[in-house]
């Protein structure tokens, strides 16, 4: 149709579903605050209410244009089941991004021994795409994340990762290992092409380099970094060592990846003091080629953008991306 524009899908690469529940909501003065807001809700989840909430939140994601996401699950292993049937029914791509969780937040997170996480992903594996996931320095000791990262590199599995969010994190790193969280990773097998860490937000020059000379990319959450008071992205250090990013929705505070992209541009132009810095066919390849890459997928369903929206009415088709980046939200998206 000469109104609609054929793209691939976007790819939401770190999803917390259960986390949009929270939207709207005033939970504290900083990140650690809101943890604890986010720890109580999750608490009382079980795979009815996953199911439920979850298949709702897949639906949105999908009207916003994302085709596939990465749900980083740590609520449960027959919770994760259900966040499969989830997606099947809102019609997304799910690859189930199960996540290792030895010590800290609930005990329902938690699994006995890493022997015991890696059976899980082997009996999640037998009914979805799944992703290894070790949650954090913080919650995985040294001896997990080089079992995790052996075991991702023998099965060729894509590993997810939560690193420098947070200050404090990076602090009680130094304290326990004498490492930076991302130095740790490095030296315990969990970096390479097939990494993602998401956030990365406080990464030093060092990290950055070991990220760069790895292969590892980065997934950016600016929604949620916002959110949070997380800080800004090392965007300059990230693009000059040609560090692949993708984008995630996260905390589901807001589901639109043109938002997200927008901000991730405009944290980049705020930076650097200066327009373009990232042009915005690139921000659509981030968007969705690199998210699908760190999910690990060669094929995910495309999506049209309805050029006769009223933010795109009169916009040359050449100027498209641009205007979808820059002035438009996600209801531009064409039904499916």
């Amino acid at each position: 149709m000469a109104d609609r524009l054929a793209l691939p899908g976007f790819v939401n690469a770190h999803s917390h579903a259960f986390q949009r529940a929270l939207r709207g909501r005033v939970e504290g003065g900083d990140f650690w605050a809101w943890r604890d807001v986010m720890l109580g809700h999750a608490r009382g989840l079980a795979p009815d209410t996953v199911g439920r909430d979850y298949a709702e939140t897949y639906r949105e994601m999908r009207a916003a244009g994302y085709t596939a996401v990465g749900e980083f699950h740590y609520v449960g292993f027959e919770e994760a089941r259900a966040a499969r049937e989830a997606a099947r029914e809102a019609d997304i791509e799910l690859v189930l991004l199960q996540v290792a969780y030895a010590r800290g937040g609930l005990e329902r997170f938690r699994q006995e021994s890493v022997g015991e996480y890696l059976e899980q992903i082997e009996a999640l594996g037998r009914e979805a795409l799944v992703g290894l996931a070790p949650h954090s320095v913080r919650a995985c000791p040294r001896e997990w994340l080089e079992e995790i990262g052996r075991y991702g590199e023998r099965e060729s599995l894509v590993l997810h990762v939560h690193a420098d969010e947070q200050p404090r994190e990076i602090e009680e790193c130094l304290q326990e290992h004498g490492l930076r969280p991302i130095e740790l990773l490095a030296q315990t097998g969990c970096l390479g092409p097939r990494t993602t860490v998401v956030h990365a937000t406080h990464a030093d020059e060092r990290e950055l380099d070991l990220l760069a000379a790895s292969g590892s990319r980065v997934c950016l959450c600016p929604t949620t970094e916002a959110n949070l008071g997380d800080g800004f992205p090392p965007l300059e250090g990230l693009l000059e060592r040609g560090i692949p990013l993708c984008i995630g929705s996260d905390s589901n505070v807001r589901i639109d990846p043109l938002e997200e992209l927008r901000e991730l541009e405009g944290t980049a132009r705020r930076q650097a003091l200066r327009r373009n810095v990232v042009p915005p066919e690139r921000l659509l390849e981030i968007g969705s080629s690199e998210g699908a890459a760190a999910l690990g997928l060669d094929e995910w369903p495309g999506i049209e953008i309805d050029l006769a929206h009223e933010s795109l009415r009169g916009v040359p088709r050449e100027e498209a991306p641009a205007a979808l980046v820059f002035g438009s939200a996600a209801d531009v998206v064409a039904s499916p």
